[in-house]
């Protein structure tokens, strides 16, 4: 289940970025203002020029980096319920952030919160109001990293040993600039469609007999298409951006007992032209309410506490690798004076067994496309004006590397091109494009034989689970009986799925990669296959159920 949850320009690329556009060291470039006819740009560098050669308060340090980052958000969002458009709306806006440190690369005024300051940019392209902005901006940036420097320094002190990693990674310097994205979607056509398709659970004639227990139906579809402007006093100039689009479908009810029960789902691509036709989602929608239907009917999980095999699909086994296993790759440093390497559950665990043997993960930004679906976590250059690499993050199961940023960590002092930043946020170590790989990959066939066989020797019913939601709680969860047939269930949570789980239970992985893109404030996206998990947990979800509606819901129009 992924229900992922941001100008008019038309794109001028299919794909998400043009990774062979030029990315190149600096200093082998032209200058700045004859890479780019931008406006935006040439006023940053202008403004950085400036504030490098002047800003220093008498007395005090100079400082010894300073970045400026403007993000350009154009989004747009429609939402319908009940066959009726309730929402739509656009949206531009414009945000600065500035970075300024003092002190040096080994030790500078950085702070676990984040440094700078955040302004809001003009909206049009007026360079002396950028300018301008960019100015109050480094003046609040440079007198916070002045008090941060002098209360950090103060704050070593009181610890035993000294820090050994640096503060801040050096960086050669980079000049990137990608052309401008736009949301490039349909609005009309994609308006009528979530009209209809909320209005589906009473029109169409498949699902109207079930009308009378949905709660709620809505669908909306989301744009949001971000350039990002980054330069620095080390030389470095990007211009690039990313687009994303989503569709989605969420329709709900209750069982007759008062369980609350929904079915929430849609397309989530980086190009508008990846999603779903309307007879495709509109068939979508007919799934989603017959299995609302199905769930309704469906008899709670049993009582007794179980803990044995459950057969993930692609779909499901992408939100436990995305949950339980990108954050503790992602290596943020710790507080000051500890000792640990990162801020994970693997912070000690490098060079040691996460995973099954038979398992290998890499993050490759660098891959724009697979089986055919642009890829919403490709990037060509990170948030911290760093090449994004490809990491072999774990081989043969055990954990090779971290994802790192321009913040070091214990035995990583350089970035790999992981350091990622939301519109406005400060930029920290992010996943791109996961990629999950087993060398003893079989077809989906396969895992359900063996699913079966392990029922018929424990001499129990097994479970399969189709689709997660939240906190990885089930939401299509069915038993498995020994013939082979499945029985839906609903009202069950996962026990004891945590890290040990994927170190230890996974006992066989498919062939069928699934592809999970994200359009979260930063865009990422999970490939991973199915996954059978020899002892996992299920019982019963411990809740108070709510009382139905007092009166039914109003009559449907009569079918014409």
């Amino acid at each position: 289940m992924n229900n992922r949850s941001f100008f008019s320009r038309r794109l001028r690329n299919s794909s998400l970025l043009t990774v062979a556009s030029c990315v190149c060291v600096a200093s082998a470039m032209p200058s700045f203002a004859q890479q780019s006819n931008d406006p935006m740009l040439k006023a940053m560098q202008t403004e950085l020029a400036r504030e490098k050669a002047n800003l220093v308060l008498p007395g005090m340090q100079r400082p010894y980096f300073i970045e400026y980052q403007l993000d350009d958000l154009n989004s747009y969002e429609a939402v319908a319920n009940y066959g009726a458009l309730t929402r739509e709306e656009s949206n531009h806006q414009r945000v600065v952030r500035v970075t300024v440190r003092v002190g040096d690369y080994a030790a500078d005024s950085s702070t676990s919160r984040g440094d700078g300051a955040i302004a809001l940019a003009p909206s049009d392209n007026n360079p002396e109001a950028l300018r301008y902005a960019l100015w109050t901006a480094t003046d609040t940036a440079y007198k916070n990293a002045l008090q941060a420097y002098a209360a950090k320094q103060a704050a070593l002190k009181q610890f035993q040993t000294p820090q050994m990693e640096h503060d801040f990674a050096e960086a050669k310097p980079v000049v990137h600039i990608a052309p401008l994205v736009g949301i490039d979607l349909d609005r009309k056509a994609w308006k009528q469609r979530i009209i209809d398709a909320s209005g589906l659970f009473e029109t169409a004639p498949e699902v109207r007999a079930s009308a009378e227990y949905v709660q709620y139906s809505t669908a909306n579809v989301r744009a949001v298409a971000v350039n990002r402007y980054l330069v620095n006093t080390e030389g470095t100039a990007v211009r690039q951006g990313y687009s994303g689009y989503s569709a989605g479908i969420s329709v709900g009810g209750q069982a007759p007992d008062g369980m609350r029960l929904s079915r929430d789902n849609g397309p989530t691509t980086a190009d508008a032209k990846e999603l779903e036709s309307w007879p495709i989602f509109r068939q979508r929608v007919i799934d989603d309410l017959k299995s609302l239907e199905a769930l309704r009917a469906a008899p709670v999980v049993p009582a007794e506490d179980y803990h044995g095999p459950i057969l993930f699909s692609g779909d499901a086994a992408s939100d436990v690798m995305t949950r339980l296993f990108v954050p503790n790759v992602e290596a943020d440093r710790p507080a000051m004076g500890t000792t640990a390497r990162t801020t994970g559950v693997y912070a000690s665990s490098y060079k040691s067994r996460v995973l099954p043997a038979m398992l290998d993960v890499t993050d490759d930004p660098l891959m724009t496309k697979f089986a055919g679906k642009t890829l919403l976590g490709a990037y060509a250059v990170d948030d911290e004006g760093v090449p994004a690499q490809s990491v072999d993050v774990v081989a043969k199961g055990m954990l090779q590397s971290y994802l790192i940023g321009r913040e070091p960590v214990r035995d990583f002092p350089a970035s790999n091109g992981h350091g990622r930043s939301a519109p406005g946020q400060v930029a920290h170590s992010r996943s791109g494009v996961m990629i999950v790989k087993s060398s003893e990959a079989v077809p989906v066939s396969e895992l359900n034989k063996k699913l079966l066989a392990m029922a018929k020797e424990q001499g129990r019913d097994v479970y399969a689970v189709e689709t997660l939601a939240g906190a990885l709680e089930p939401r299509l969860l069915y038993r498995v009986h020994a013939d082979g047939s499945r029985e839906l269930v609903r009202g069950a949570v996962f026990d004891e799925l945590d890290n040990r789980s994927l170190r230890s239970d996974i006992v066989a992985v498919g062939n069928d990669d699934y592809v999970d893109n994200s359009l979260g404030p930063v865009p990422q996206t999970m490939i991973a296959p199915s996954m059978l998990f020899d002892d996992v947990g299920v019982k019963r979800a411990v809740e108070e159920q709510q009382k139905l509606p007092y009166y039914p819901p109003p009559p449907l129009p009569e079918k014409k």
